[in-house]
């Protein structure tokens, strides 16, 4: 089972590449989607779970992230699979979220993040579509395309804090 790499692996810091046609047709992304899935579902920290997960957080560095949450609750934000994705257009507007993520589990931090975007990509069977979001989910399509671009969150972070130093922190929400 593909596992998550360390913060310090060369795939979370350069820019992963596109997906091709025929990665899409020979069955290659199904398999990096199914052990990304598998990645993501394994991930439980003292409680915490992730929402999300790019390919590069598992060594591999190809343009493909994923959205599924694995919280109780389920019901608020939508599964889907990101081939190639795109932020298309952005809100004027930002604010700063409390930001976590499965490649850096010891940190959590304050970014700054539009309140709503755009993404174009690809789905698991190379069709495109566009796909707007606001609130937690822009945040997690933010968060994801960075990955695909060799950016950490704490690369953005107007402030970091320990994951001992979350329960006197207001800005603690996801692991993305």
């Amino acid at each position: 089972m593909a596992k998550l790499v360390p913060q310090n692996h060369p795939a979370l810091h350069q820019i992963a590449e596109e997906v091709t046609p025929e990665e899409i047709a020979d069955g290659s992304v199904a398999k990096l989607v199914r052990d990304m899935r598998a990645a993501l579902e394994s991930y439980r920290v003292e409680g915490f779970v992730g929402v999300a997960i790019a390919a590069p957080q598992i060594g591999v560095s190809k343009r493909v992230f994923l959205v599924d949450d694995q919280s109780d609750d389920r019901d608020t934000i939508p599964s889907l699979v990101a081939i190639n994705p795109q932020i298309i257009k952005t809100s004027k507007r930002s604010r700063v979220h409390g930001e976590g993520c499965l490649s850096v589990p010891e940190h959590y931090g304050a970014v700054r993040r539009y309140n709503n975007v755009t993404m174009r990509a690809l789905d698991e069977h190379g069709e495109v579509y566009e796909r707007g979001a606001g609130g937690l989910l822009a945040q997690i399509f933010q968060h994801e395309c960075d990955h695909l671009d060799g950016t950490l969150f704490v690369d953005r972070a107007e402030q970091v804090w320990s994951k001992d130093e979350m329960d006197d922190h207001p800005h603690r929400e996801a692991n993305l």
